[in-house]
């Protein structure tokens, strides 16, 4: 064999072992969810490249094949034409056959790791789909022409791994923390707008906060006795101009539903001894338990045509009130304006006054916490302060966690009305 002829074995040798190198690559790393776009807009080997993947063992098994028969027959060829050229070349020098031996070796062997291996699997891994989709039809056709050795070695790798108790089915479940990294990158990419990705995130925080992290506490519920007089029910709404009011029996253990502002003042204007308990605007409340994450919340506010219901815990006791909006502010956040006052407030670059019942989730966000220690065990930044300090809280009482310290300067019998947070500098 001639020169010539050897460099155009060893050039096609190498346009074999890119094919394969780039198709491994490719339909190993090619995204389910764009492929099934993909599929869904017409493109048909989308789909083929998804079965592929199910079941990776056949083309696993060719391109293995394709790749060591390639290498043996280069270096085969490599000995016969190659090496021969070389020492004819190196004739006279001193140890020229194994000089010619070396330069054999490096020459082929780094053309095949550049353009056989590296530079296809570079290519098909910033392309894998796209890759993928063209080389998944002629994978097709090396896999039924080489369909008895694809049905030996298969076979037998099949057999260990059941021997071994070991799945080889490729699981491609996603999850929330697979979205979450999705969407980070979208953001850093400059995909997901800033608005986006912050309601996105939002949404998905709903399926992990209970609703008492929204909630309107006990002490903040302003309520009607049923046998309150017209006056009494009038101070109290211009007090306090909410658009629904609970009807209790005595106290907020005996709610029996509830009144909304405007069919009352209605009926006052047309009737001057109104009873709390007419059927014509007693409406019937809705409980739910405390336990309840936001998005169960909306899900029973969609079914029982609700927006407005009572929170209680197990032992039967009213601990809150939750509104429609009070669930969509969490969604909305800081993308809408609400006349309510923040719950954090940042006074400098360095402090914040902190709502005692501003919940850890809001806290973790605006000061970049990645966690706070056994959470599961309290909701809100007060919650976190009195298990931190293993006592009711007091002025002045302060804990340091990570790079921020913590100090009460504001209560209000036991309840921690406000707290100062400061960046510690660091040594």
């Amino acid at each position: 064999m001639n020169i010539a002829a050897a460099i155009l074995i060893i050039l096609l040798l190498i346009l074999i072992s890119a094919f394969v190198s780039s198709a491994e690559i490719a339909l190993a790393s090619s995204r389910k969810i764009k492929l099934q776009l993909m599929g869904k807009e017409g493109d048909t080997r989308a789909l083929d490249v998804l079965k592929m993947q199910e079941q990776p063992g056949s083309f696993i098994t060719v391109v293995q094949i394709g790749l060591n028969t390639v290498a043996i027959l280069a270096g085969i060829v490599g000995e016969a034409a190659v090496r021969p050229y070389l020492d004819e070349l190196l004739a006279g020098m001193p140890w020229a056959a194994t000089v010619a031996s070396l330069l054999s070796f490096a020459l082929l062997t780094g053309s095949f790791i550049l353009f056989a291996d590296l530079m296809p699997k570079q290519f098909a891994m910033g392309n894998p789909e796209k890759v993928a989709v063209r080389v998944v039809r002629p994978m097709l056709l090396l896999i039924f022409l080489l369909k008895p050795f694809v049905w030996i070695f298969d076979g037998l790798a099949r057999l260990l791994f059941k021997m071994l108790n070991i799945s080889t089915v490729r699981q491609e479940q996603l999850t929330s923390e697979d979205i979450y990294a999705v969407m980070d990158a979208g953001a850093q990419a400059g995909v997901l707008k800033k608005q986006e990705h912050y309601l996105i995130e939002n949404v998905f925080e709903m399926q992990e906060r209970t609703v008492t992290s929204t909630m309107n506490s006990r002490e903040s519920i302003v309520y009607f006795d049923k046998h309150d007089t017209g006056e009494q029910v009038l101070e109290t709404m211009a007090a306090n101009p909410h658009s629904k009011f609970l009807v209790c029996d005595g106290d907020l253990e005996h709610v029996i539903g509830y009144i909304e502002s405007h069919a009352l003042l209605t009926l006052f204007l047309k009737e001057e001894n109104v009873r709390l308990t007419d059927k014509r605007v007693l409406r019937k409340a809705l409980f739910i338990p405390d336990t309840l994450s936001l998005f169960d919340v909306l899900e029973t506010f969609k079914t029982s045509g609700e927006d407005f219901a009572v929170i209680v815990n197990e032992y039967a006791l009213v601990v809150g009130l939750v509104t429609l909006k009070d669930v969509m502010s969490i969604v909305m956040g800081e993308l809408v304006n609400t006349e309510e006052e923040s719950q954090i407030i940042r006074r400098s670059e360095d402090t914040w006054l902190v709502d005692g019942a501003t919940p850890l989730e809001d806290v973790m966000r605006a000061l970049d916490i990645e966690e706070f220690p056994h959470s599961e065990n309290y909701e809100t930044i007060a919650g976190f302060m009195m298990y931190s300090l293993r006592k009711v809280p007091k002025r002045t009482d302060y804990v340091v966690y990570g790079r921020y310290k913590f100090e009460v300067i504001d209560t209000e019998n036991f309840k921690i009305d406000q707290l100062l947070v400061s960046l510690q500098k660091q040594d």
